[in-house]
């Protein structure tokens, strides 16, 4: 599982086919603690529910592209889920 809190949004004017419709955000990764781990990213918006300070959980490579309405689109990440609480189990 991947975390990352959204920290803005992005505006693009044109976009590939099969993307009409689909938010793009940009999500900074978080490490174990959810502190900033490396680039924000962009993330495709698969839940279609996402917004800014929202913990989420995204995905990369050909598991973004399956995760929107239209498959094998060109992205390389989205988000498929909100997260509501995390709890580590274990040492």
């Amino acid at each position: 599982m991947q975390l990352g809190r959204v920290i803005g949004t992005v505006v693009s004017t044109v976009k590939a086919a099969g993307l009409d419709g689909v938010r793009f955000l940009l999500v900074q990764p978080l490490d174990r603690q959810q502190q900033p781990k490396g680039d924000p990213l962009v993330a495709a918006d698969a839940v279609a529910m996402a917004g800014p300070g929202e913990l989420v959980h995204y995905v990369g490579a050909r598991e973004a592209a399956q995760a929107l309405p239209e498959t094998f689109v060109p992205v390389d990440h989205a988000i498929v889920g909100i997260v509501d609480e995390v709890q580590e189990v274990g040492p």
